[in-house]
């Protein structure tokens, strides 16, 4: 019996000799290494020439495009990849957007907003009408394409740091301002063609767009806030974001509005719950700016055909003239806006770059002209312009990506200058976060707020701390330091936030963590509530309690029952005097910090001297804080502001040691009333620094007198007595 010998092998690689006859080339493999290989290069090769790297990719997919070497062909997997990666550009510019500084610069954003839709139409309908000689259906499409931008070259911006630079907030307000403009002309001129711009077409195209307006701004919040509380595993969370994105942008265009413009409007949306400094908004990041937003780049350089360019004489007057008019019609608007506003013209010279690109915008606007018909078998649009608009939107992103870059290097070297660091008091901070962790249900909250309570431009990183008991025969308490500290270095690790992680034997654990305090030199100390094991046991716990008499350094016990990133608001309980404790500032600051990262609204109730000199700080340091202040009421108990607390929101006390400048009596009781009334809430307990010198933020608003030592309880009662009578 005769066995049957395999001549044929069952799979074999495709050679790159063979693929090089075969072109374009089709084998998936290779066509990803080859898109991989252009997205690792291209930055490589232009840094060196000082060409920003968007410009590469653009080039890049020209060249190895259909109209080029025919390497690739465009088929579905660019239009997918790129339809995400524009989705990408968009969703982060919202996401990033300093809403602070929206909110204080909407008016510059409307202006420009305005200037940069009007002017371009305008000089579109001119170009169309005297120098093309199109029809004014025609003219009033290639206007709005003139109107229109694409947010190209933000990657740029974030390379740079500059996302809440105030020229890049009103550039991207007027983005979404221009877009809804161009896209109103459009549909206006689409029903018009199509006999059905009555006034029943625009009171229901109202009535869809308020319902998804309402729908993005009032339910996706709850949804968001409902899945961030319910789910914290990293995976799901992005697919969570990733998916909301898409079902905001999938909303707009059944609205007859534009992907892009719900993508935007979810980054918005998203903007609160998702901090700067987070894993999840680190691979968020990541993930587009390696894949997504080049391939999108790539395809767009792969739809310029410059053939018809030499075929006629008429093309390169064509493509001549939208690229003049259209890069023309930007620069002025931004000229004019920039004087309107009052803006140097560096930041002139940013909002003119981040508005020139024409890209995702303009090309569907221009293949929705390819699929009017004025007459049978007559588009409004045809391939000729098709290609005169593709080969402009090249031309304009170059020009956006070259302007952008020269505009953020200008902008990073003013910032630089102008940034005195002996006289920030936040820059001479000795920051350096003691994070002890044992409980690994805890570990995320405590990293998470170390985190976001940091300063991100000194840049230090954290140190993770976990004691464990010399008398541990079994091992497993080393094993379990060895997992917290795992756990804690990679969260760090996922927020691109250097840690250091130490496990260290100690007798107790009070001992352990001081001794690492003093040998780290760190300046605050911050770790859970404890977990009570009985009902006799304390709130704060016999270790809390140690480092607290044992330290005189800051230290802040939290509690949190949701994730950070979703609270609305925090209040906070501040005594009398605080000010005049040395480490008045350092609290202050991490505070700020901390509702700036969440977005949160952030409520004082402190005296009027206090909370004036609070304010002073803020304004001077973190003036995009959305602080509120309440006078304060000694007489009023922590039930009665238990009462007003939301289980979204988090009450935050600042107290004080015995003997201090701002201790008083009632704070004997502070963890019996918390334990009765905060123990279902959201908690932070902060500790001021109260060793070394007296606090320099009374130079804001120098008070008359300082008092050197607590005064007594009667001495209290009868000056508020006579202040009554009196």
């Amino acid at each position: 019996m005769t066995t049957a010998v395999l001549t044929t092998p069952l799979f074999e690689m495709p050679r790159l000799g063979d693929l090089i006859g075969k072109l374009p080339i089709t084998d998936p493999t290779w066509a990803f290494f080859i898109v991989l290989a252009i997205i690792l290069l291209a930055p490589m090769a232009l840094n060196r020439l000082r060409i920003p790297h968007l410009v590469g990719m653009i080039l890049a997919g020209v060249l190895i495009g259909p109209h080029g070497l025919n390497l690739l062909a465009r088929d579905n997997s660019f239009e997918l990849f790129g339809q995400v990666g524009i989705y990408y550009i968009m969703f982060l510019a919202g996401l990033e957007m300093d809403l602070a500084g929206l909110k204080q610069n909407r008016l510059n954003g409307m202006i420009f907003g305005t200037l940069t839709s009007l002017i371009p139409f305008l000089f579109g309908l001119a170009a169309g009408l005297w120098f093309l000689h199109y029809s004014m259906a025609a003219s009033l499409l290639l206007a709005c394409i003139f109107a229109s931008h694409t947010l190209v070259a933000y990657p740029i911006v974030g390379r740079y740091g500059l996302t809440r630079n105030r020229s890049v907030t009103v550039s991207v307000a007027a983005t979404m301002v221009a877009l809804l403009f161009a896209l109103l002309i459009l549909a206006g001129l689409a029903g018009t063609i199509l006999g059905e711009a009555n006034w029943l077409f625009w009171v229901w195209f109202a009535v869809k767009f308020g319902l998804f307006i309402a729908v993005l701004f009032f339910v996706f919040p709850r949804i968001i806030r409902w899945f961030f509380k319910k789910h914290s595993e990293p995976v799901m969370q992005f697919i969570f974001v990733l998916g909301m994105m898409f079902l905001a942008g999938a909303t707009a265009e059944a609205c007859g509005l534009e992907g892009i413009l719900g993508a935007f409007l979810a980054g918005l949306v998203f903007n609160r719950f998702i901090p700067r400094s987070t894993p999840l908004m680190n691979r968020v990041e990541f993930v587009g700016n390696a894949v997504f937003i080049p391939y999108f780049l790539i395809g767009v350089g792969m739809l310029v055909n410059l053939g018809p360019l030499f075929d006629t004489r008429e093309a390169p007057v064509v493509v001549l003239v939208m690229v003049v008019a259209g890069t023309l019609s930007k620069y002025l608007a931004a000229v004019f806006s920039r004087r309107l506003i009052g803006m140097s013209r560096h930041e002139g010279l940013m909002m003119f770059g981040l508005s020139e690109a024409h890209a995702a915008g303009a090309l569907a606007m221009v293949m929705v002209g390819t699929h009017l018909y004025v007459a049978e078998g007559v588009p409004l649009m045809n391939n000729a312009v098709l290609d005169g608009v593709v080969v402009m939107i090249l031309l304009t992103c170059i020009i956006s990506s070259i302007a952008t870059d020269q505009a953020a290097r200008l902008l990073k070297i003013h910032e630089e200058k102008a940034v005195d660091v002996k006289e920030q008091h936040p820059q001479n901070d000795d920051e350096k976060i003691l994070v002890p962790i044992n409980e690994t249900d805890k570990i995320d909250m405590l990293v998470q707020t170390a985190i976001l309570m940091r300063n991100q431009e000194l840049n230090r990183g954290l140190i993770c701390l976990n004691v464990v008991n010399d008398d541990d025969p079994t091992g497993i308490l080393r094993r379990h330091s060895k997992d917290c500290l795992q756990q804690a270095e990679h969260l760090c690790v996922a927020a691109d936030v250097k840690v250091q992680t130490q496990s260290r034997l100690a007798v107790n654990f009070v001992n352990g963590v001081i001794h690492a305090f003093h040998e780290n030199d760190a300046s605050e100390i911050l770790i859970g509530l404890h977990r009570k094991q009985k009902p006799s046991d304390s709130l704060l716990g016999r270790f809390a309690q140690g480092l607290i008499e044992g330290l005189d350094r800051q230290i802040i016990i939290v509690n949190f029952l949701i994730p950070a990133n979703t609270f609305r608001k925090i209040v906070v309980a501040v005594p009398e005097r605080a000010q005049y404790e040395s480490g008045f500032t350092r609290w202050v600051e991490r505070l700020s910090r901390f509702a700036l990262e969440t977005g949160c609204r952030i409520e004082f109730h402190a005296a009027e001297e206090t909370a004036e000199l609070i304010r002073a700080y803020i304004n001077h340091y973190h003036p995009l804080v959305r602080d509120e202040y309440a006078p304060f009421d000694p007489d009023v108990s922590l039930e009665a502001l238990a009462s007003e607390m939301h289980n979204d929101h988090l009450f935050v006390l600042v107290t004080a040691r015995h003997g201090s400048v701002s201790y008083e009596r009632r704070m004997a009781k502070m963890q019996y009333e918390l334990n009765k009334h905060f123990l279902g809430k959201n908690l932070m307990i902060v500790y001021p620094e109260q060793g070394g010198e007296t606090s320099n933020l009374p130079t804001f608003s120098s008070p008359t007198a300082q008092p050197l030592a607590n005064p007594s309880f009667v001495n209290r009662w009868l000056s508020k007595w006579m202040s009554k009578i009196g």
